[in-house]
């Protein structure tokens, strides 16, 4: 069963943003808020990909190239938008108010660590609780942010001021956007600051001081289809004066090119699919997977190995709502998933909750579904682990608490196998809690090239 006694004073969306912080990037702290803003304001989700490509702002950084998932969630009081989530204290056709928790997109580099960062103390990426307020016009939107540190990595403060314009044109739309960005003496000493033990010949101790950076951007999306979207953008950011005279910092204006695309569950909808669509209720018990049986493996039947040597296990619950039903009238659902997974690493390291948000399709449009209801269900989202599970850093492993998620299952109706009607939408199946860092190519999840896999069983039902 899960011990919620792993839980301390934090609450579990803290859980979820506090993974954050053990992530390390190398951007030049460009938001991407404006690339991902193409959801409905209330009832819709999406999942989307975008890539960025950008000089390091680092002497001898070259050029950066990052993948950052996109998982999107737009409802009355809460949203999700890639490395930023919160509430919406208020928000009309003209004005909301937003309280935050956002990653900083900014740090050193953790996969390779340019020689001019060589002796320093790693600048981490941190996490900033901050406050937005936005008023939208006909002539255009205005934007005001205030950022403080929560994460006491920087101990920084930053205030936002921004103007943007959204023009659409048939499947087009554009939104050229200007922010100015006034950085305090700590946030900017902490990421581009030498300190006096840190200094070598050729790299003098030095501290920016506070600052104004400057960011032009143009952003833009184009409708493939009802729900599918291309994103793309270019954006180039000017640093302050004092950041321009850092000794570790070669380019004061650093050039950014975005592209992705996303898909939007919830066009043209408005809240769940419809009140009286299911909810469902789920336990699963699972083991995890002997190393080298990943998840394609087990996808095509070659291993359901589990690890003897050091066996760690998993119990959890997920609670959905169905999204979408029958899709264009195929027999293919769509539901929205929280999870929340106890992890028993049994005495190899303290056990962990882990906290699971995502998207999962059903299929079940197989010729004995009349007889035998059959459905093959894939979820994609986003995991954050209280701590990073035994199963991921067994063998000297770099982990991430915050890390992809997929959870792929097969199942069948327990009230078809037995005769019941009244367990006719009670399931019993198998499935696979999978998380992985893509392969190391996303800064977002730690750059960790890796992650855990185990096969579970379960129980579900809808009510």
């Amino acid at each position: 069963m899960i011990s919620f006694s792993n839980l301390n004073s934090l609450s579990l969306t803290t859980i979820i943003f506090s993974a954050f912080v053990s992530t390390g990037v190398a951007r030049a702290g460009v938001g991407v808020d404006p690339l991902t803003e193409v959801l409905d304001s209330t009832g819709s989700a999406g999942l989307g990909l975008l890539a960025q490509a950008a000089p390091s702002p680092y002497k001898d950084g070259g050029v950066r190239f990052d993948l950052l998932p996109l998982y999107l969630y737009e409802g009355k009081t809460l949203f999700l938008r890639a490395n930023r989530g919160g509430l919406k204290l208020f928000s009309d056709n003209a004005q909301r108010l937003d309280l935050f928790l956002e990653q900083r997109l900014e740090g050193f580099p953790v996969d390779r660590l340019p020689s001019s960062l060589v002796g320093m103390a790693n600048r981490d990426s941190g996490i900033d609780l901050g406050l937005s307020y936005r008023n939208t016009q006909p002539w255009g939107t205005v934007h005001a942010e205030f950022l403080h540190d929560a994460g006491n990595t920087s101990k920084g403060n930053e205030a936002r001021l921004g103007y943007s314009y959204q023009w659409r044109s048939g499947l087009w739309s554009l939104r050229p956007s200007l922010t100015f960005a006034m950085r305090d003496a700590k946030l900017n000493n902490y990421y581009y600051g030498v300190r006096p033990n840190e200094a070598r010949t050729g790299r003098l101790s030095y501290m920016p001081g506070a600052g104004v950076n400057t960011t032009l951007g143009l952003y833009g999306a184009y409708d493939l289809t009802q729900r599918w979207q291309l994103l793309g953008g270019v954006s180039v950011t000017s640093f302050s004066q004092g950041i321009k005279a850092s000794p570790i910092v070669e380019k004061g204006v650093i050039p950014a090119l975005y592209f992705g695309a996303a898909y939007n569950f919830g066009v043209q909808q408005r809240g769940w699919a419809q009140d009286e669509s299911p909810t469902y209720f789920k336990a699963l018990y699972g083991k995890a997977t002997e190393d080298g049986c990943h998840l394609i493996k087990i996808l095509t039947a070659r291993c359901f190995a589990t690890n003897t040597a050091n066996p760690t296990s998993i119990a959890g619950i997920q609670i959905g709502k169905t999204f979408i039903q029958e899709l264009n009238g195929w027999p293919l659902d769509f539901v929205g998933y929280v999870g929340l997974t106890d992890h028993s690493d049994r005495g190899l390291q303290s056990n962990g909750l882990q906290l699971d948000l995502f998207m999962k399709a059903y299929y079940s449009g197989f010729a004995w579904s009349q007889k035998i209801k059959t459905r093959l269900g894939l979820g994609v989202g986003l995991s954050a682990a209280q701590r990073v599970p035994y199963a991921e850093i067994e063998s000297g492993k770099t982990g991430s608490r915050l890390l992809n998620y997929l959870d792929p299952t097969l199942d069948v109706s327990l009230g078809d196998l037995i005769g019941s009607r009244a367990l006719k939408n009670t399931f019993i199946g198998v499935g696979v809690s999978h998380r992985s860092g893509i392969f190391g190519t996303s800064s977002l999840l730690g750059n960790v090239n890796g992650g855990s896999n185990y096969i579970y069983t379960y129980l579900e039902t809808a009510l």
